[in-house]
């Protein structure tokens, strides 16, 4: 399957019943759940069944794409979600992988498919403030506080990047690498 862009370590693809069984590990770990609200997938089939069913694509031309290493291997996903008529970048990576900047590499990749594929004009970044880890990401990414926010009793902070901002970041240029070599 040819990725629909790709970085120095990371490629894009979309969800796949491939995804299944590295989807379900990440998501059965109650640290990578902790600031999400999800929880965890009760079976393969029940993960199988959600990747089938996923529509954002067809709805709404974005949505969550599956990470995987230049070796092959899951890395958890990312990409963008319309919702409340905004564009929000998200991303999930088994725990194993934290700290590595592959969240940081693959949320520039899905902002360079944002901006430069899907034609956005500005994409936001939430995170819970008790997630120092997220907020560190989207602020590398040079996105700017916009607003904080009390959800289900979790203090939030909102992001935004425009696209003329994003055009005039260094880590822009990882999208443009996109070669499948």
């Amino acid at each position: 399957m040819t990725p629909l862009i790709q970085g120095p370590r990371l490629r894009l693809y979309p969800f796949g019943e491939r995804d299944a069984e590295g989807f379900m590990a990440m998501n059965a770990d109650p640290e990578v759940l902790r600031h999400t609200g999800d929880r965890p997938f009760a079976s393969l089939a029940e993960t199988r069944a959600f990747l089938r069913a996923y529509d954002q694509y067809r709805l709404n031309g974005v949505g969550r794409w599956s990470m995987y290493t230049r070796d092959g291997d899951y890395a958890g996903f990312c990409g963008l979600r319309r919702a409340e008529g905004e564009v929000d970048l998200g991303y999930r990576l088994p725990r194993a992988l934290w700290g590595q900047g592959l969240a940081t590499e693959a949320s520039a990749l899905a902002l360079s498919l944002g901006f430069e594929q899907y034609g956005l004009e500005s994409v936001i970044g939430r995170a819970r403030l008790a997630n120092p880890g997220s907020i560190r990401v989207l602020e590398k990414l040079g996105m700017s506080e916009e607003s904080r926010f009390v959800e289900e009793g979790h203090h939030w902070v909102c992001y935004r990047i425009q696209r003329a901002q994003w055009q005039a970041h260094p880590l822009s240029r990882l999208g443009r690498h996109n070669s499948t070599d």
